[in-house]
């Protein structure tokens, strides 16, 4: 009688089997069980690996740091000084625009001049006429304080026509529109960088509204050249809702820079 191997001295082969092949099959098949068992961690570990070396990103370097992370809180504070500046003009230009309607308004209040080029003229011609008219001498000089008004509001609207408010405030609307767009986008990307996620809260709402309100301002500069006054109000209703956003951020974001500085080394 033949002797079977050690492996299957055990076992009773029922079929012809003179290779003893059914018992290679079975050694086989435990070895690459055995293999799968010993491996199956690793592919494990391999598959979910990705998920967290991307969590954080690649090395974005210095902007992972405190140089990077302070660079948005401080161009968004001067850009806060630069939306304040801005608004300032753009107040003193509706004023120099404004201040013809009043003049004119108070010209129609002045007597007639009887073609004097002023009122002073008028009541120098008054006064030196053959027979001279008492009531109409009282009437212009009566008329004095209007006068006095219409010269302080001319002399108002000509000092405010030599500062170039116009141009001031378009080219500073355009500078706060680009650099407050291009780093409220900085703000969370930084954030990612540094943290792998993002955290939403009033800050980062604040923010998105804040452009939002820009754009909006922005897209309403093409009707107001045309003298559409409904778009100068939203302009302007945008554009303050907007300062009273960034405030808001100033506020929710200071416990953030405290954070940041706190977690972070330099550079």
């Amino acid at each position: 009688m033949k002797h079977l191997p050690p492996s299957c001295s055990d076992e009773i082969i029922e079929s012809f089997d003179p290779l003893h092949l059914s018992c290679n099959e079975k050694e086989a098949s435990s070895n690459i069980d055995m293999k799968a068992t010993s491996w199956a961690p690793l592919v494990a570990l391999a598959f979910l690996a990705p998920e967290v070396a991307n969590a954080a990103g690649p090395d974005w370097g210095i902007f992972e740091g405190r140089t990077g992370s302070l660079l948005h809180p401080v161009v968004m504070g001067g850009t806060f000084l630069l939306s304040c500046s801005a608004a300032l003009k753009g107040f003193q230009y509706r004023r120099q625009r404004t201040l013809g309607d009043d003049i004119s308004a108070l010209k129609k209040t002045l007597p007639d001049l009887g073609g004097a080029a002023n009122l002073n003229d008028a009541i120098a011609q008054a006064k030196a006429a053959e027979n001279p008219d008492s009531g109409l001498v009282a009437k212009l000089q009566g008329a004095l304080p209007i006068q006095n008004e219409i010269d302080a509001l001319v002399a108002e609207r000509k000092d405010l026509s030599s500062k170039g408010l116009r141009d001031s405030h378009f080219s500073q609307g355009a500078l706060l529109a680009f650099l407050g767009t291009a780093f409220a986008i900085e703000g969370p990307l930084n954030t990612y960088a540094r943290a792998g996620k993002l955290f939403p809260g009033p800050h980062l709402y604040a923010g998105a509204g804040l452009v939002v309100l820009w754009a909006a301002a922005a897209a309403c500069v093409p009707a107001m050249q045309k003298g559409n006054d409904t778009a100068r109000s939203i302009h302007i209703a945008a554009n303050v809702s907007g300062m009273g956003l960034f405030a808001w951020q100033i506020i929710t974001g200071w416990p953030i820079l405290l954070k940041v500085t706190e977690l972070t080394k330099w550079p």
